[in-house]
């Protein structure tokens, strides 16, 4: 702008432009932002994830599978467990020489001949006692010395099954195998195929044990579905259960042609699963399926829930092994496990161990004919169109898995 000086000159002002202070805000605003999202990068890289988890979380039954999942090493999907967090305190399988005098039924398990107990009762004899946890807490091992102390040894005898359930359960979870009862574990005859569902379980423990191995004892009257043997149920014997799991069909269901140990809180489409292992394209011997977990990392991080020192394990990878929440064999597999089994060095992830033994059978497990038909996402929802197609869910509650069952047999088309 020019404008007549005193002199009769003219000179030129400069009027600054209000833009400028603007855009020198904007920057300035945009640099801090990004030194602020730089220094939040730096603190959830530097602090182990865990410490941002609340307790509550870790100990939901699905975490050990979400947890799984949100490592990104599987190459077909998302794969999260179902099992709840290991106590610290807990007794590892081989540090129990001998059941809880209140938990073992007075008919299995006689008394020793010192005792002056009467003889309606079963006490451990006075000098039993539980020793310390080894040093060691990651090796669990699998002695031979457990045995039934509820069986239903003729499950199979009536009529063999074509397909055997197994449902690893804690003693106290009477809703979980309730809600079995009432969905997918009414199936017994699929496109006439007879189908088994037992549940599993080992001793309870804690302050209440005798009241509950009582209510356990009544269950079984009650319903004659329940297995149960004297180890105790504890997260770190999760080895322990699955491999007396495969004890039990090899002495009292080998003629069966399919097991499936899988999990209390999945929905299960039994109709699905036997479709599938009736096609003439599924093997009947050496055959293994369900979520297959390839090129799973050994975690070497002492805050990470699946940790593993090198001197348990020297490998920087697990053999491939389905996820545990659900699989299927074929029966044949059951005992050439259990045999290879005193070869190899137990860990307490039961999945990752029984991928150790197939491995050293020379076996490989077989990914499903789509991933699609085993789910372990908590985060969906699945509608009845989803649920017509799959085989096996997780849930994140019973509620989940009674609402999932009720929609998947609703009456007429499910898509």
């Amino acid at each position: 702008m020019e404008e007549q000086g005193g002199n009769g000159c003219k000179r030129q002002v400069v009027v600054e432009s209000p833009v400028r202070p603007l855009r020198s805000l904007v920057r300035s605003c945009f640099i801090f932002l990004l030194f602020l999202s730089t220094v939040i990068l730096i603190i959830l890289f530097a602090i182990p994830a865990s410490s941002f988890q609340p307790d509550w979380w870790d100990n939901l039954s699905l975490y050990t599978y979400y947890h799984r999942w949100t490592i990104p090493i599987h190459p077909h999907g998302p794969s999260p467990t179902t099992v709840p967090a290991p106590p610290p305190t807990t007794v590892p399988l081989t540090t129990v020489p001998a059941p809880p005098p209140t938990t073992v039924p007075p008919t299995t398990v006689p008394a020793p001949p010192s005792t002056t107990v009467p003889p309606t009762t079963v006490p451990a004899p006075p000098s039993t006692t539980i020793r310390p946890p080894p040093t060691n807490q990651y090796h669990f091992g699998h002695p031979r010395n457990f045995h039934f102390i509820m069986d239903e040894p003729d499950k199979c005898k009536t009529q063999t099954p074509f397909l055997v359930l197994m449902v690893p359960v804690a003693p106290g979870n009477l809703a979980a195998r309730d809600a079995i009862r009432r969905t997918w574990g009414t199936e017994t005859l699929v496109q006439g195929k007879k189908v088994q569902t037992l549940f599993m379980l080992g001793l309870p423990g804690g302050s209440g044990a005798q009241e509950l191995q009582e209510k356990v004892n009544q269950e079984s009257r009650a319903h004659h579905d329940l297995l149960q043997s004297d180890f105790m149920d504890t997260y770190h014997n999760l080895t322990i259960k699955t491999m007396v799991i495969l004890e039990w069909l090899v002495s009292r269901c080998p003629e069966a042609s399919y097991a499936m140990k899988i999990d209390s809180d999945v929905f299960l489409n039994v109709q699905n699963l036997v479709s599938m292992l009736v096609n003439p394209d599924t093997p009947k011997q050496n055959y293994m399926t369900g979520l297959v977990w390839w090129h799973s990392p050994v975690l070497r991080n002492p805050n990470e829930k699946f940790f593993l020192p090198y001197e348990e394990i020297a490998e920087s990878e697990y053999p491939p092994y389905p996820l545990g929440f659900g699989y299927v064999m074929s029966m044949d597999l059951p005992k050439k496990i259990l045999g290879v089994s005193p070869q190899i060095k137990p860990i307490y992830i039961e999945d990752a161990y029984l991928g150790m033994c197939l491995k050293r059978l020379g076996i490989s497990p077989t990914d499903p004919p789509s991933q699609s038909l085993f789910a372990v996402n908590p985060l969906n929802s699945y509608e009845r169109c989803k649920l017509s197609t799959v085989v096996a869910v997780m849930t994140t509650r019973v509620s989940q898995l009674l609402k999932y069952w009720q929609e998947y047999t609703r009456p007429g088309p499910p898509c």
